[in-house]
């Protein structure tokens, strides 16, 4: 294990002082406050002391902390959240359970597309969540970092030089290999570095590349997951950050900008939330096997798009934008005159938040109807 220390989660014999060097933390403590200012710092430390009574693994944490956390933001921020296995069970039968799986899915949001996902597999009697693989861009803060490898989550690096891109990629395929075969866990991963923001999909070749740096892919049991909202509440901050972009080619995202992002994805009007798992990959390996390694690759990629596009859980919202964008009604029988008049209402409001110099509302919300056109247009292919 010494191998991972820089990156894997925490262990349980290292749950109870990661938990008390939280409570110690001045900048967790003020987050604290922000939740519950009317409660003496000692009678909050107190509570969550008690709470913590009978951790002893992240996947306790999960269960005692997070999972009602979770829930809450179900039943406040979304109208319900459902997770089809259907092809898992198929393919499994009886033991898909059991299995571990290496979950590559595409990005929605940053903090709630694996804790939705925990929350989906522990309702059905999966033993185990997943360990997350989350950038270290995001871990601004002691706490945050501290927070999440309670929470199951590994280190992935960003901003490195190509050699030590090399060497972290190799990393990080060893351990997820390690934590599937060895510590029997699932893995949560993105199909690509940071959220597709026009939300058209795609898998990104080095991903799969990194995958197997560690060994075979095969013993991963790596299965395409569909994350389908029926809103995203980031959509405006996408939009604006496409602006800024376009009008000053070098504009990076600060520090606060991740926090809002990570603030307005939990906290914003999500609507209705699917999961949807294909089959494991695992048929694919043994027919691609034998290509040369670009055309394996390329190959693999294609066909783990077209199940996650196959996947998507459609709403009026993305046939009414992808009529627009086309300028005309082909798909009208999916939506109502009331389903517009609400998408309408509610692009009007999300374009009203975006407060930049020189707000170019036509671009902005070409842009917004993009995001949600592109799973309608990527979803209608594959039927073909």
């Amino acid at each position: 294990m010494n191998e991972f220390d820089e990156i894997r989660p925490y262990e349980p014999a290292e749950m109870k002082q990661a938990f008390n060097d939280l409570l110690n933390d001045r900048q967790f403590q003020l987050m604290l406050k922000g939740f519950a200012p009317w409660l003496p710092k000692a009678v909050r430390n107190g509570l969550l002391r008690l709470a913590f009574i009978g951790v002893k693994t992240p996947l306790d944490f999960q269960k005692r902390f997070m999972k009602p956390v979770v829930k809450y933001i179900i039943r406040k921020h979304t109208d319900g959240c459902t997770f089809d296995d259907k092809a898992l069970s198929a393919q499994f039968s009886k033991l898909h359970t059991q299995q571990r799986y290496t979950f590559v899915s595409n990005h929605r949001d940053i903090v709630l597309d694996s804790a939705f996902l925990d929350l989906m597999l522990v309702n059905h009697d999966y033993p185990t969540t997943v360990e997350i693989g989350i950038g270290d861009n995001l871990l601004i803060y002691p706490w945050i970092k501290r927070l999440v490898r309670m929470n199951k989550s590994f280190t992935v690096r960003r901003g490195l030089t190509a050699h030590e891109m090399m060497r972290s990629s190799q990393l990080m395929s060893r351990y997820i290999h390690y934590a599937v075969t060895q510590k029997k866990e699932n893995i949560w991963i993105a199909q690509r570095e940071g959220r597709a923001k026009d939300s058209d999909d795609r898998t990104q070749e080095s991903v799969l590349k990194m995958l197997a740096m560690g060994g075979p892919l095969k013993e991963l049991n790596i299965v395409p997951l569909t994350i389908s909202y029926e809103y995203d509440p980031c959509d405006y901050l996408k939009a604006q950050e496409m602006q800024q972009k376009r009008d000053n080619p070098a504009f990076k995202k600060s520090k606060q900008d991740d926090l809002d992002n990570m603030k307005t994805g939990i906290l914003g009007y999500k609507g209705r939330v699917h999961y949807h798992c294909a089959a494991a990959i695992n048929t694919w390996l043994e027919e691609l096997d034998g290509l040369p390694r670009a055309e394996f690759y390329a190959e693999l990629c294609r066909r783990m798009d077209g199940e996650l596009h196959r996947g998507y859980r459609l709403y009026p919202c993305n046939y009414i934008a992808l009529d627009e964008l086309n300028g005309n009604s082909d798909h009208a029988e999916h939506y109502t005159s009331k389903d517009k008049a609400r998408f309408e209402q509610y692009l009007r409001g999300q374009l009203a938040k975006i407060q930049i110099p020189g707000k170019d509302e036509t671009f902005l919300r070409e842009r917004m109807l993009t995001m949600y056109a592109n799973p309608a247009e990527n979803y209608l292919k594959v039927k073909k």
